[in-house]
């Protein structure tokens, strides 16, 4: 995994927009990660999580408010969730029938949350603690677009 935290480093440190980066981080995630069926970055506003680019199904869920759902209490307890079964759930939003499992990880920048990694599996527990390792370094990139 250490050559793909390699390549997000370059794509963060080229001169494209933030959204073109974001959104090349999602792709390049999605790609080569087979257990990683949807990625997609959230930017808080308030106390609300704004969809920003994603890769994979498109979902209903563009506004989260802090405290619903999985992002949402990650974003309010300001640590990384990991649920290996979502049907488990009783606080989570459904994004399609296929998911099975969610992590998301809080991306933060002056000691403030600016935003999230969320990433949909259709396998239920492929998210082991490399995956939660790897994925808080991503988001330690990403904090320098936001």
């Amino acid at each position: 995994m250490e050559n793909l935290l390699d390549r997000v480093r370059e794509i963060a440190s080229r001169p494209s927009s933030k959204n073109e980066k974001l959104s090349e981080i999602c792709t390049l995630l999605r790609c080569k990660i087979p257990h990683y069926d949807w990625v997609g970055f959230y930017i808080v506003k308030g106390n609300e999580l704004v969809l920003g680019p994603f890769d994979g199904e498109p979902t209903e869920h563009v506004k989260i408010h802090f405290g619903e759902g999985i992002c949402g209490q990650a974003a309010e307890r300001k640590e990384t969730f990991i649920v290996q079964d979502v049907s488990k759930e009783t606080n989570y939003l459904s994004c399609s029938l296929k998911v099975k499992s969610e992590i998301v990880v809080p991306i933060f920048k002056d000691g403030k949350i600016v935003g999230e990694l969320d990433i949909d599996s259709h396998t239920l527990s492929p998210f082991k603690s490399e995956d939660k390792e790897f994925l808080e370094n991503v988001c330690s990139i990403a904090s320098s677009l936001f």
